[in-house]
């Protein structure tokens, strides 16, 4: 009896992933996957710290050879293939070696579609001169690093401040290299929200990496022997060496479309939960794949390698038991990046997104330290909270530190998934000892911060919002500090009244203006807010996050 074949086109993380579940679930399928690249199951989030040398062997990078699949699972893997014709109709893929030229045609019964998500690169004059790399495959890094390593290169341009850009940056940075990261949008990590994308951004500065945002490429400039010598932005021009292209990827979907599968919104192959597209027994995963939002239910599309994993997985899992075995309900793009000593992660909407699909929202930024204030090595983080006013549905979160972040963003993205509030999050029983948290654990801290606010027990005020505000004229800052605090670091056109000399100065506070009150992290400032109100002035908030979480000009 002939064995049903399963056909996957791709490989790296949600190929082979759906290749050996169906293959493990179902080992009577005859699983054959076709692959571009020779490497085809490799840590591609692993390239930036290759670049790098932390990282130290290439094989650490590849999971496994083709070889291994065949002899360990019985998994046919053909690389050097690209595919360039899918007829559903005669379900038959037609492929070309890439080293021959030849031609080939194989018959399935079940198609999964990994094809990826390829660089996009500007038709901008000097985009072919050599040293123009992106960081997309193990031989792309293996190029940058050797360039790196052969003392070739003294200045590097990075484009893009993503994830890959950012982590290049950082990088480079660490092996000697002068850093520019352009960015063509006003703020670097897209999926931030601004104040907590410039606080990221003011610590790459200090670490020695330059940034310019709102900046367009414009074109290269090369040397005699063809490599890059400079990069032609609006204003001048940036001198490299090399320039690294993390500008963004695009969903590789064109055999898809010829073969008249359906596109989403997302410009990605629309999927459903089980990962089946518009026409049966034909699958897509990981990066030309699009998502669903677990909020808001609307597509989305977020290439990363958690979501690759999971969506293979899926795929491989429902193809092996010819039935609906798996799902994936939704994502909410969850991440994290180590940048340096600094980390970063978020999940959900941001603010800006929240507000953009019609959502009622208040948010909170709260400072705290990720152990106990006493325990050795601990260190500040910063939460942001987002939740809907009228319900208190948490909607999302950033958090942004030298301490812990990845335990405290997976506790709300848990909570978040089972559609909880601000008040549910802050009774969780959490885990703690001194080397752990504190007592009072910095989520559960934002939490009752944010249920203060939706009590309105007090007003905030975000810092963005303050800068405007300044620019303006509206509002009077009162900084209640010590006098030794508030010269090391304050807010320009901020009143320095320590808060123990508040009732003796009150003739110097404004009454005819909105008073935001500062301190370092938002308590002394809580606690001064009684004691205005009481005195007669209505119109008082409080900087959400104090000084600390403050990233804009300072004095």
């Amino acid at each position: 009896m002939r064995k049903e074949r399963v056909v996957v086109i791709g490989g790296v993380a949600a190929g082979t992933k759906a290749a050996s579940k169906a293959k493990r679930e179902n080992p009577d399928l005859e699983v054959i996957v076709l692959a571009r690249d020779k490497d085809v199951s490799y840590a591609g989030c692993g390239l930036p710290y290759y670049i790098g040398s932390i990282i130290k062997d290439r094989k650490e990078l590849v999971v496994r050879e083709p070889e291994e699949f065949e002899r360990e699972q019985g998994i046919l893997v053909l690389t050097g293939r690209e595919v360039t014709r899918i007829d559903p109709t005669g379900k038959t893929v037609r492929f070309t070696e890439l080293n021959t030229g030849a031609c080939h045609e194989v018959s399935y019964d079940y198609l999964i579609l990994a094809t990826g998500a390829s660089p996009v690169l500007p038709p901008v004059e000097g985009i072919t001169l050599k040293n123009i790399y992106s960081v997309r495959t193990v031989d792309d890094a293996e190029a940058i690093r050797q360039l790196v390593d052969e003392g070739a290169v003294q200045k590097a341009v990075v484009v893009g401040a993503g994830f890959i850009g950012l982590e290049v940056a950082e990088n480079l940075t660490l092996k000697g290299i002068t850093v520019t990261v352009v960015e063509m949008a006003p703020t670097i990590l897209p999926g931030y929200d601004e104040e907590i994308a410039r606080y990221i951004q003011n610590y790459l500065v200090e670490k020695g990496v330059a940034i310019r945002t709102s900046t367009r490429v414009c074109g290269f400039t090369g040397n005699s022997e063809g490599k890059v010598q400079g990069v032609k932005l609006s204003q001048d021009v940036l001198p490299a060496q090399l320039v690294v292209w993390a500008g963004g990827v695009r969903p590789n979907t064109k055999i898809a479309k010829e073969a008249g599968i359906e596109l989403g919104p997302t410009g990605c192959i629309a999927v459903n939960e089980y990962m089946e597209t518009n026409i049966p027994g034909i699958y897509a995963v990981g990066d030309c794949a699009e998502n669903t939002h677990l909020l808001t239910q609307e597509p989305v599309w977020y290439p990363m390698g958690s979501t690759a994993n999971k969506t293979g997985r899926i795929a491989g899992l429902n193809v092996a038991h010819k039935t609906k075995a798996d799902f994936l309900p939704g994502v909410l793009g969850t991440s994290v990046i180590k940048l340096f000593e600094l980390q970063a992660a978020r999940t959900g909407l941001t603010e800006a997104q929240a507000t953009q699909k019609g959502y009622a929202v208040e948010t909170v930024l709260v400072p705290a330290n990720d152990k106990a204030h006493y325990y050795p090595g601990y260190r500040q983080i910063i939460t942001k909270l987002i939740a809907e006013k009228e319900t208190g549905k948490i909607l999302g979160a950033q958090i942004v530190g030298e301490g812990v972040v990845d335990k405290p963003i997976d506790i709300i993205v848990a909570m978040m998934s089972c559609g909880a509030t601000v008040e549910q999050l802050a009774r969780l029983d959490l885990a703690y000892a001194p080397p752990f948290s504190m007592a009072m654990s910095s989520t559960i801290l934002a939490a009752n911060v944010m249920l203060n606010k939706l009590q309105s027990k007090f007003t905030g005020m975000n810092p963005k919002d303050l800068v405007t505000a300044l620019e303006k004229e509206e509002i009077a800052v009162i900084d209640v500090r010590t006098e030794a605090e508030f010269f090391v670091k304050a807010i320009p056109g901020a009143l320095n009244i320590p808060f123990n000399q508040l009732t003796n100065r009150l003739d110097e506070i404004p009454r005819n203006k909105k008073i935001v009150l500062v301190c370092k992290v938002g308590k002394r400032a809580y606690l001064t807010l009684p004691t205005l109100k009481k005195l007669g002035f209505a119109d008082v908030a409080i900087l959400d996050g104090g000084i600390e979480a403050y990233p804009y000009t300072v004095e």
